[in-house]
């Protein structure tokens, strides 16, 4: 026992190394994690006192957690069972798919991440790019509700910058959950979303056992009180129009509805853009008549050291104004006994649509397209005062001298673009370019004809 031993000079320090991994493995870390987690925990206490609606336990459950008890849900597990079943494989093998599935949805939410980074992050961006205008009752539509009720925004999809824009305007109120396509998970964007307690979906997944694991994150969320934030869409916008509303998470939402446990409020968000970032890229994709955004990351590294080169050289314009309006919340409950989906859909629909803001370029792109002649200042001021819709929509404020700069600043915008051009004393189109102004006068102009009644349209169905 007492005889020494040799060593090589390799084998000892690998024998330390082991035994320093050990230590901090069984002792350090799990003290080092406590410690860290209480802080949070703190934190987020702190936190949840400043907030309109606090933080559920859920968003801040481990994903480790989140995904065991999805997977071993009833509903999962018969799915499971179902899908093995169809597809003549061993049980284990459908559960590892339904793993797979329940890893690529669950978020790990970090409230530092959100709050620390993500909302600092979203409101520099929005101020830096746009002058950002919100309706004057949004703060009291979310007071409204009841704060033991689930939130769920009802939004449209104009551009990206809307997850940038709703969490900066939202903060104030609560940590957003947000339903995200598969462009968000390039890594490592995907590690960032997911932080931010974004799940993901595989819009063109027609799995059933894929869509129960969805169906059943969302379904324990919305029990829990998660506050979300969804684009039923489907998609971004490519004509600018309000597209029908597709069902899927609407449906799951109102699947797992119990009216004894907690109600489920939909508050109808409405967004517009001056100048919407993606826009010809989305014109473009319509003309084809596809989806496909393909730009390169050497275009869009080139358009952000062009603006960083007008910052620079003093040059640089915002791009105009980014407006979000929050219309009447609509309570699951309040709804017919049956909660028809297509109901709630069109209803969720004319909703977004009856406050969507009306701003000085839409106004303007429709002025435009209507002149058969170039038109002078005083004609393209009366035209857009005749242009505003009657009752519905969130309307600039018709004051004399700030309808005035609203329309020459909007003006101005269009001829820094190159869209329109000077014609003796007026000015009109460029040549090529309606496409783009129909682009933005589409977002406006259903604001001119009644609210749509369900029988008269159909949403899409997902």
């Amino acid at each position: 026992m007492m005889t020494t031993v040799e060593l090589p000079l390799w084998l000892f320090v690998l024998i330390v190394l082991f035994a320093a991994v050990t230590f901090a493995s069984h002792f350090l870390f799990p003290s080092v994690r406590w410690f860290f987690r209480r802080r949070l925990e703190r934190a987020v206490a702190r936190l949840n006192t400043r907030l309109t609606r606090p933080i559920e336990p859920f968003k801040l459950a481990r994903r480790y957690d989140m995904i065991q008890r999805l997977i071993y849900d009833p509903d999962v597990t018969s799915a499971i069972v179902a899908h093995a079943q169809a597809n003549n494989v061993p049980e284990n093998v459908a559960f590892e798919q339904a793993r797979r599935y329940a890893r690529e949805i669950v978020p790990s939410f970090s409230a530092f991440a959100y709050f620390s980074f993500g909302t600092r992050v979203a409101r520099w961006l929005a101020t830096a790019l746009y002058d950002v205008r919100t309706g004057l009752n949004n703060d009291q539509q979310i007071q409204s509700v009841d704060p033991d009720a689930t939130v769920i925004f009802v939004m449209n999809h104009r551009s990206n910058m809307d997850y940038v824009l709703v969490t900066y305007l939202a903060a104030r109120s609560s940590a957003l959950s947000y339903a995200v396509g598969e462009w968000a998970r390039v890594w490592p964007l995907s590690r960032l979303i997911k932080s931010m307690g974004a799940y993901f979906i595989r819009r063109r997944s027609r799995g059933l056992l894929y869509r129960k694991v969805l169906s059943r994150y969302v379904q324990l969320a919305t029990q829990a009180g998660v506050t979300q934030a969804i684009f039923p869409e489907g998609g971004l916008s490519v004509n600018g129009r309000l597209m029908p509303l597709k069902m899927g998470l609407l449906s799951y939402v109102v699947e797992g509805f119990d009216p004894s446990h907690r109600d489920v409020v939909f508050v109808p968000v409405a967004i517009n853009y001056d100048r919407v970032l993606e826009d010809r890229v989305l014109i473009a994709a319509d003309q084809r008549g596809d989806r496909r955004f393909g730009a390169r990351i050497t275009v869009v590294m080139a358009a952000i050291l062009r603006l960083l080169l007008q910052w620079v050289t003093r040059r640089y314009h915002k791009f105009g104004v980014a407006s979000v309006v929050f219309g009447p919340p609509v309570s699951l409950s309040a709804l017919t006994a049956d909660h028809d989906i297509d109901a709630l859909a069109h209803t969720l629909r004319d909703s977004i649509q009856d406050v969507m803001p009306v701003l000085f370029v839409p106004l303007l792109a429709r002025v435009f397209l209507d002149a058969d002649a170039p038109l002078t200042a005083a004609e393209m001021e009366a035209a857009a005062r005749a242009a505003l819709p009657a009752d519905r929509g969130t309307r600039p404020v018709v004051v004399d001298d700030s309808f005035a700069a609203g329309v020459e600043q909007a003006r101005d915008a269009l001829l820094r673009r190159g869209v329109i051009e000077a014609q003796g004393h007026g000015w009109q189109i460029v040549d090529g370019e309606r496409p783009l102004f129909e682009f933005y006068a589409n977002s406006i102009d259903e604001l001119a004809a009644p609210p749509r009644k369900p029988e008269n349209a159909a949403a899409a169905k997902s």
